[in-house]
């Protein structure tokens, strides 16, 4: 995200995320962060609008509000929590995947509440190997929103790395109806097994960011099924499109990391 644009914010309440499109470097991060847990049920956000959202990926939003969160509990702890989620994604999207971890157990300690909604430990987990947590987390994830389906996918991926991929589809958590095409094939197929390169296919000629999605999630499907050269077909294809070389979003950031954890090179 450009930092010498004027930015215009504006508040929003809602049980899930969404998308921005912008085009900065891999590792730029400070101006995207997310999940800030009110006193309520619901997050509170403020949304940086900068470009017209795609539509597409709920990642892209900063939780400004810890002055208000302050003084409604009368303590700094949830402000600091805040700030260690800031670095912890920083951290992550710089291939630093330890060390954002460290830091999203940090914002736990410093206030419990926000683990239910840390989806982004899970994904640090999950390319730690650390399976059976990162599964843990993301049930946590759902049970809060349930109808996020990208964290219903990343439980099944941790549990089929654990169990096997049988196995993990009886386990798969249910969630309600996407609202984005991609990601309603995407559930399908992790949930009832399917066909990658459809999906892929069905997307290739669409938006950049759908067919991103589709990429990344064939990719991570084959992984969950040990297809390795098929995987890292698709993830690197994932890193390369256009929506995973520009988007500030976190999801392009993991496409990355997934390729620097494995040793693939993905630039072209």
């Amino acid at each position: 995200m450009a930092t010498n644009s004027i930015l215009k914010s504006s508040i929003s309440i809602s049980h899930s995320l969404h998308n921005s499109f912008t085009a900065p470097s891999f590792a730029n991060s400070s101006k995207t962060i997310e999940n800030f847990h009110s006193p309520t049920s619901l997050p509170i956000r403020i949304t940086l609008n900068h470009v017209p959202p795609l539509s597409l990926s709920r990642r892209l939003f900063v939780p400004s509000v810890s002055g208000i969160w302050d003084a409604l509990t009368g303590g700094n702890n949830p402000r600091d929590a805040v700030a260690a989620i800031r670095r912890g994604m920083l951290l992550f999207r710089q291939g630093d995947v330890l060390e954002s971890l460290a830091e999203f157990d940090k914002a736990i300690e410093l206030d419990p509440r926000q683990k239910a909604y840390l989806w982004q430990r899970g994904l640090s987990l999950y390319y730690l190997d650390r399976f059976e947590e990162g599964a843990e987390q993301f049930r946590l994830d759902v049970a809060q929103n349930p109808n996020d389906t990208e964290e219903s996918i990343w439980c099944f991926l941790c549990e089929a790395q654990l169990y096997g991929v049988d196995e993990a589809r009886r386990r798969f958590l249910e969630v309600g109806r996407d609202p984005r095409p991609v990601m309603r094939e995407a559930y399908n197929m992790f949930k009832n097994g399917g066909h990658p390169e459809k999906l892929v296919a069905a997307f290739s000629s669409g938006r950049v960011n759908e067919y991103f999605y589709a990429s990344l999630y064939a990719g991570l499907y084959h992984e969950a099924e040990k297809k390795v050269d098929a995987a890292k077909q698709h993830i690197v294809a994932a890193c390369q499109s256009t929506y995973g070389q520009r988007s500030d979003d976190y999801m392009a950031a993991l496409a990355k990391v997934h390729c620097l954890r494995r040793n693939w090179s993905f630039s072209q």
